[in-house]
């Protein structure tokens, strides 16, 4: 909490250079009714065309500040483990459940960050490697090369994600505020953030708390129709001086295709390099 109010004075600071050119006094961010952020209401007209006085590198600096500090965020999250459970959910309504557990080493940008996605099913386990903007699996030790499906959707998670937004500047991305809105009984600033391979990312930052509640993109095969991805960010708590959803769920052109629930997270352990390679190299 305290976090949150020191991150909503710094916003509301960092708003003096524009409104010096204002003659209106400076607005402060929204605030929401007196309702939890996942409380569902009747939708709102949309407001997304409202002028908003912050910039996008205010609101975005901003929510850096509030997940964690730049240099915090470097510092603390350079490598660690992550565990927890996947499900995902067929069209025709059946739901397969895996463990997981996700060893990571972070490198300048999202290009060169090393994963290690290690997944155990009641019949299967195998695991994804990315490194070098690459994707590998293994199974039972043996490489194997993913199916295009799942590498372009582990690709695509990787990059309109959280992190995206949070290390814009690192990966050479550019910000542009959408506007205002509100849905669901929540003020919401609307960002749209896309990278250097014109990957396109909109975000829904709540104007009182500054957490992003969730994002949308688009997706499909060149010529092919575009899947209209959501993915929703729950359950936030501090870990090591770091915020972070517990709970994501991704929707498919509104359909609920896979819930990631964390179970523990630590940073700061020390990752052996070899899990990134294959057994060849």
């Amino acid at each position: 909490m305290r976090r949150s109010i020191f991150a909503l004075i710094v916003l509301s600071a960092l708003l003096l250079p524009v409104s010096a050119q204002d003659p209106k006094p400076a607005e402060t961010p929204a605030k929401e009714p007196p309702a939890k952020e996942t409380k569902e209401s009747p939708a709102k007209d949309n407001k997304s065309n409202q002028d908003v006085k912050f910039t996008a590198e205010q609101i975005v600096e901003s929510v850096i500040l509030l997940y964690g500090t730049r240099p915090g965020l470097d510092h603390i999250r350079r490598n660690g483990i992550e565990r927890g459970k996947i499900t995902r959910f067929t069209p025709d309504g059946n739901a397969e459940e895996a463990d997981y557990e996700r060893r990571f080493v972070r490198g300048e940008n999202l290009d060169k960050d090393k994963i290690r996605l290690d997944q155990k099913m009641p019949t299967l386990e195998y695991s994804l490697i990315f490194g070098d903007g690459k994707l590998f699996g293994l199974i039972n030790g043996a490489a194997f090369t993913p199916k295009q499906e799942a590498t372009t959707s582990f690709i695509s998670q990787h990059h309109h994600s959280i992190d995206s937004l949070l290390r814009y500047k690192e990966c050479g991305s550019t910000l542009t505020v959408v506007g205002k809105d509100q849905q669901k009984g929540l003020d919401l600033f609307v960002v749209d953030l896309t990278d250097k391979e014109k990957r396109k990312t909109r975000y829904y930052i709540s104007s009182r708390s500054l957490r992003i509640l969730w994002l949308e993109y688009e997706e499909g095969p060149p010529g092919g129709t575009a899947v209209k991805y959501t993915k929703k960010f729950l359950d936030y708590r501090p870990v090591q001086q770091t915020l972070v959803p517990y709970r994501t769920l991704l929707y498919e052109n509104g359909r609920e295709a896979q819930e990631v629930r964390v179970l523990n997270i630590t940073y700061g352990i020390k990752i052996n390099e070899s899990l990134f390679k294959t057994p060849e190299a």
